[in-house]
């Protein structure tokens, strides 16, 4: 593993490109828009979905994508992944044949964004789950929603778009972005399988709305805190109390909301000496949810 963070590249020409329009007073006007481009995710010889995607990291996305949804087990082996950028499919390979078949035909849809599919599954696998009470100083969320906020970025080059980062701490280990937050929450996980990466005393910090596949994604990942400067979903709620998950949303300026896991937080911030947020430095909906 580096032990250089993974971060945005807003100067990628992949990603974005130049459109040219006028602006409310009729005068030309040329912004950057990002990119969106189809990617389909097999699994060995089975295709399984196609995802609309900005391009970058496709090997971790599409295994991050079957991790997530469940249609791969700890017993599977991955031993290859193959991205052809021409056909824009990718192949994850194991080492044996898969359960998908019965899988995909527990498919159903939910409320994200890009890829919001859900397999009935998902949710039999937090049945017994246990998430370490890894403790997280407040102090902390602080330090990351600033780092998030001034890290350059393709949001901030060109909005429409979603970012997840795995933070450690104070430090920002993995910085993913995409069209939907499903999408940069799978390449953050299929990251961390691929690299090793414990879950145990991370924290998930997005962008998104707190529904109940984020919650559950975060949950099946291993990772106890997910923060998020949105709102949440009643269901998202529920089911983050069940699983005993650290559920932050709301978090602007000093403020945050905790509607789950409150045991884990350690109160170590004055808040005296937290500057309000730059409205600069804000995204685009952030005055509400």
């Amino acid at each position: 593993m580096t032990t250089e963070p993974l971060l945005p590249n807003p100067t990628d020409p992949r990603l974005s490109r130049p459109v040219k329009g006028v602006d409310e007073t009729g005068q030309p006007k040329s912004i950057r828009v990002i990119e969106e481009r189809p990617l389909t995710i097999y699994l060995n010889s089975q295709e399984i979905v196609t995802a609309m995607t900005i391009g970058d990291y496709p090997e971790y996305l599409a295994l991050g994508f079957l991790l997530n949804q469940g249609m791969l087990r700890d017993t599977d082996k991955v031993t290859k992944i193959d991205f052809d950028e021409e056909l824009e499919v990718a192949v994850v390979r194991t080492e044996g044949s898969t359960d998908v078949e019965d899988k995909l035909q527990k498919k159903t849809r939910t409320s994200g964004c890009a890829v919001g599919t859900v397999f009935g599954d998902m949710m039999a696998g937090l049945e017994g789950l246990t998430l370490p009470d890894t403790p997280v100083p407040t102090s902390s969320f602080y330090d990351l929603s600033y780092q998030i906020n001034h890290t350059p970025s393709l949001y901030m080059e060109t909005g429409a778009i979603h970012g997840t980062a795995l933070c450690q701490g104070r430090e920002i280990l993995a910085y993913m972005e995409d069209v939907g937050r499903h999408n940069a929450v799978d390449k953050i996980a299929g990251w961390m399988h691929l690299n090793n990466i414990p879950a145990a005393d991370k924290v998930l910090y997005t962008t998104g709305r707190l529904t109940s596949e984020m919650v559950i994604k975060t949950a099946l990942m291993g990772i106890p805190t997910l923060i998020s400067r949105s709102g949440f979903t009643a269901w998202g709620v529920d089911i983050a109390r069940e699983v005993g998950l650290t559920l932050i949303g709301r978090m602007r300026g000093k403020k945050f909301t905790c509607l789950s896991g409150q045991h884990r937080l350690v109160y170590d911030q004055d808040l005296s000496q937290v500057p309000d947020e730059d409205k600069k430095m804000r995204r685009k909906g952030a005055s509400r949810d």
